[in-house]
């Protein structure tokens, strides 16, 4: 009998445990439960368990409750408090991950709240593992007041440390609004949800009331405003299990911190694959329109090319894609939107997405066919100087190994801007159909020829006899060629195995920049 009470005691402490991860797991409740599946969302742990490799997620603080006693909170407990923390494996590599939990206080971020989520971002960085975050949460909770929005400010501060040291990535699945938007800027992507999310400072409500401006909250703040006028998404998805999909797929591209390589995978595709359609990609006129991704699909392998942020500043493309199985960062003018020109946006994103893989040691490759940056008294009073210099910043300060293949156009500053051997490319190549010149042919006859041509007696031979002249002076690559600007004119079938060699020839480069504590960005 003396035995039995142990046995006893111990079985009833094991029942407790259950008894109380059971209602764990039951987040707000069953009720709240299914209300947030029938709005065609996934519940906090639904959205882990997809996410993570199967049976691979690691639970931490589980039973953590808040700790308000105010306006009756005492009277509702609820164990985890709103947010669900721990790690887990991504194809086999470790993750620390919360998702916030609607079903209980809206989500809304409380002082455990915020401690639990800083639990995770503090490991992650010890760890060195990326941190993802399933934004879905109604703000501060406002019961906690001044605390709560500590909690926020704690986060924000891991988000700052932790960037460039391990990559971070936040899911909006549902309300992101007020300061819990600040996370998800600071964070290196930002997938949104269409018709279930939205971001913003402030609320439709509070706009009719300061500025009488009528607005929805899809219009505000959803996915496709941040996706296509705001940039402050880089992906839309379609649900919740899409979204989680793209998270997965972008992990495939990045090493786990600063520190590591990215990932290598098994190749497929043949090194030396030669595409013959790419010598007549390009059209005879330079002012006709192509698809850069149709270059870049020929190139990479598997023609598969993981594209970022691709509502947004759609005159320059950026994405993820791989050479002979090496992950690579992507950047090319897009000659088929606004002739692929640079503007505010496109320098803009440009910039954000290089210094990411200079972050995280992924090589750069660029596509350059541009005209220039975008004249016009909008663009320059809205500072183009100021972000057109983000740009030529990123690609200067960059120290990974670095490769451009000019198409067509590169002209006036944006020749130099779009990762030109001036500012420390390792291997510059240029198809036959480079043009690599101050300005197009007929902008520099209107400057450098305009009385002589007002003066001849058929101004329009004389004017298109000074075109073609400049044309054949200056309208191919071999002036830059024979300076060493560009390393070598390449056929552009033979695009992809030159650029393997290369990639192979400079994956191991060290570059510095001088001792500081960090650049000024003109931001």
């Amino acid at each position: 009998m003396a035995t039995q009470k142990p046995q006893q005691a111990a079985q009833d402490k094991l029942e407790s445990l259950r008894e109380r991860s059971r209602r764990a797991e039951l987040g707000g409740g069953a009720a709240r439960l299914e209300k947030q599946r029938t709005s065609g969302k996934m519940t906090a742990r639904e959205r882990l368990e997809f996410l993570l490799d199967e049976g691979t997620f690691e639970e931490f603080d589980k039973f953590v409750v808040h700790r308000s006693r105010d306006f009756e909170l005492d009277k509702q407990v609820y164990p985890g408090d709103g947010v669900v923390t721990g790690h887990g494996l991504v194809d086999g590599r470790r993750v620390f991950v919360f998702a916030q939990d609607f079903t209980v206080f809206g989500g809304s971020l409380s002082e455990t709240h915020a401690e639990k989520i800083c639990k995770v971002m503090d490991l992650a960085m010890k760890v060195g593992a990326p941190v993802i975050g399933l934004n879905d949460s109604g703000g501060a909770r406002i019961q906690e007041g001044v605390v709560s929005l500590g909690g926020y400010a704690d986060i924000f501060l891991r988000n700052t440390l932790a960037s460039g040291v391990v990559p971070q990535i936040s899911c909006i699945m549902g309300p992101c609004a007020g300061g819990a938007v600040y996370s998800p800027a600071i964070t290196d992507f930002n997938v949104m949800v269409k018709d279930t999310s939205y971001m913003f400072i402030t609320g439709p409500d509070v706009i009719k009331t300061v500025t009488h401006e009528d607005v929805t909250k899809e219009e505000l703040g959803g996915a496709m405003t941040h996706n296509r006028i705001s940039g402050v998404a880089h992906f839309a998805a379609e649900s919740d299990e899409h979204a989680l999909r793209l998270v997965r797929e972008l992990l495939s591209f990045i090493p786990s911190n600063n520190m590591d390589d990215p990932p290598v995978a098994a190749a497929t595709d043949p090194a030396d694959r030669t595409e013959t359609r790419l010598n007549s990609i390009v059209p005879e006129a330079s002012n006709q329109p192509y698809d850069i991704r149709d270059v870049i699909h020929e190139v990479v392998d598997d023609r598969y090319f993981f594209e970022v942020h691709q509502h947004y500043a759609q005159n320059i493309v950026v994405g993820f894609a791989r050479l002979a199985g090496r992950p690579v960062g992507i950047v090319a003018n897009q000659p088929a939107f606004l002739a692929g020109v640079l503007d505010i946006d496109a320098s803009v994103k440009g910039a954000r997405f290089v210094r990411f893989c200079d972050c995280f040691n992924i090589p750069l490759l660029t596509f350059e066919d541009v005209p220039g940056f975008l004249p016009g008294v909008g663009q320059e009073h809205e500072g183009i100087i100021r972000h057109g210099a983000k740009l030529l910043y990123a690609f200067a300060e960059a120290t990974v190994p670095k490769m451009t293949v000019i198409t067509r156009k590169a002209y006036g500053g944006a020749y130099c801007v779009m990762a030109s051997k001036h500012i420390r490319t390792d291997i510059n190549f240029a198809w036959p159909s480079a043009e690599i010149a101050v300005m197009g042919a007929e902008g520099a006859v209107g400057v450098l020829y305009r009385r002589e041509i007002n003066e001849a007696a058929d101004q329009e031979t004389a004017r298109r006899a000074r075109i073609t002249e400049l044309e054949e002076k200056f309208a191919n690559p071999y002036v830059a060629a024979e300076r060493g600007f560009i390393d070598e004119v390449i056929e552009p079938a033979q695009t992809r195995p030159k650029l393997i060699r290369a990639l192979q020839l400079i994956e191991n480069k060290r570059d510095t920049n001088p001792p500081k504590k960090h650049g000024n960005i003109p931001l």
